[in-house]
């Protein structure tokens, strides 16, 4: 008998051999992914290797291998060439981002929802478009992917956003969330590989998890995704995608230069990956006219771009434009077909009046100096290296304390932000940062009050980086 058939022998995960069931693959999966659920087995445990586990047991070796590979899958767990299997983060936790109710009195800085109080254009067009006598043609179940001129003003949005696209090769969603969606149903299939950023949408994650997608993260510095590291990771794994937020990050704010740019769009098309382009503040940054290409233009269009209306606009108008490449078509309007998300023809229509008529235009520049305001003001609280119009800020923090801890303790004191570890796609790093919402505090002086308890409730329990400390000094 080896050595390791011994009950007594040390392994983190000790599968109960009397428990086991055919077909035991199945079995063991199951009873690794109770362990991960339940926390028995926490986030970076260090799995035993495949060949230990399946002596342990006296099975197959390729049994556990169909076990490891099923739980890779569902996103438990992440193997690391040359140091082994570990359990993957956020493996045991739901960390999907959402605007928070019933919670009278707390200061909401954790969601990102977009100066909504700012609807006055919106219902004005909205009363433009029913005085036209044409509201049962909106009722109506027809052109699916959006009406044509529906299509030509997203066009027309887009350009501005450094966006070339063809109404053919465009379609309307309700909302970036369902486009982002249909997009990775449609075009990916589950088990494969997904490079993200170390730190990205946290919604993201969560559908790349539902899905059983297996995110690769790709480290970041303050230019955003290194090229040479997703090359490195191309060569290391099978990958199939790519998902960026090159604009504004969320939720590093970083904002990739067009050289960089440049050289992701080489690797990308060198690799044959899929993009798949998530611009949720490109609008932030138009004003004059200047903007950074995006990747579908340095693709020449042969990626997916997604854009997001509600942050702009407005956030109960569910509107997003996707624009892809003529290889991409077929998938995804089937997908948008059968997943059976397409948008209020109504809504689609205000938008569409609002981006005729020039009052989305308005909307956009007067959301772009509030938001330059409150980073103002934030910036009162919190050294900031620029000033510019944000929707959320990125603030170190030291690491003394467990995630869940700091967001509770400070929901406790009555408001809500979220820690780094909600959007980190990889095992993180040993910095430790806070997403800041700027944009739903819903007033200047609830906006105030926010940024003074966080910044009081870091420095009593000592999270303030060194350049906060000296901040706080002057």
């Amino acid at each position: 008998m080896p050595v390791n058939s011994f009950d007594n022998y040390p392994l983190s995960w000790k599968p109960d051999r009397k428990n086991l069931k055919a077909p035991y693959y199945r079995s063991l999966a199951m009873d690794l992914e109770e362990k991960i659920r339940s926390g028995r087995l926490r986030e970076g445990t260090k799995l035993p290797p495949q060949r230990e586990i399946a002596d342990y047991l006296d099975l197959n070796y390729t049994t556990i291998t169909r076990v490891y590979d099923l739980c890779r899958r569902k996103g438990l767990i992440y193997g690391v060439v040359g140091s082994g299997t570990f359990v993957a983060p956020h493996s045991a936790e739901d960390i999907t981002i959402v605007s928070q109710e019933g919670q009278d009195g707390v200061i909401e800085m954790a969601a990102v929802n977009g100066f909504e109080e700012y609807s006055g254009p919106v219902e004005q067009a909205t009363r433009s478009v029913i005085s036209r006598g044409y509201l049962r043609n909106l009722y109506e179940y027809s052109y699916p992917a959006g009406q044509p001129h529906q299509k030509a003003a997203g066009v027309r949005w887009m350009e501005q956003l450094g966006v070339h696209a063809s109404a053919e090769n465009t379609a309307i969603f309700s909302g970036a969330q369902n486009a982002l969606a249909v997009a990775m149903i449609s075009l990916f299939s589950p088990g494969n590989k997904i490079a993200a950023d170390e730190y990205t949408y946290s919604n993201f994650i969560e559908l790349a998890r539902l899905l059983h997608l297996e995110l690769i993260p790709v480290r970041q510095d303050q230019y955003g995704m290194i090229p040479g590291e997703l090359a490195k990771q191309c060569t290391i794994h099978k990958i199939s995608g790519i998902y960026l937020i090159p604009t504004q990050g969320n939720p590093t704010t970083i904002t990739i230069p067009l050289s960089r740019r440049r050289e992701l769009a080489g690797v990308i098309a060198e690799n044959h990956l899929t993009l798949v382009e998530d611009d949720i503040a490109s609008w932030l940054s138009a004003a004059g006219g200047s903007v950074i290409p995006s990747m579908y233009d340095l693709l020449n269009g042969h990626s997916v771009y997604i854009c997001g209306m509600t942050k702009s606009l407005c956030t109960g108008l569910r509107v997003a434009y996707m624009t892809f490449g003529p290889e991409f078509r077929d998938a995804l309007l089937h997908g948008l077909l059968n997943v059976n998300i397409k948008t209020s023809a109504l809504d689609a229509e205000i938008i569409t009046e609002l981006i005729l008529s020039g009052a989305a235009y308005s909307i956009a520049a007067r959301k772009r100096a509030w938001a330059e305001r409150n980073c103002r003001i934030y910036a009162e609280y919190f050294p900031v290296s620029r000033i510019e119009p944000l929707y959320y800020e990125w603030l170190p923090i030291r690491t003394d304390k467990p995630p869940l801890e700091i967001e509770n303790g400070l929901l406790s004191r009555g408001v809500r932000i979220y820690h780094s570890r909600r959007f980190t796609a990889g095992r993180g790093g040993r910095q430790a940062w806070l997403r800041v919402s700027l944009c739903s505090a819903e007033s200047t002086q609830k906006l105030r009050k926010g940024l003074a308890i966080l910044k009081e409730y870091l420095a009593e329990n000592h999270l303030l980086t060194e350049s906060e400390d000296s901040h706080e000094k002057e």
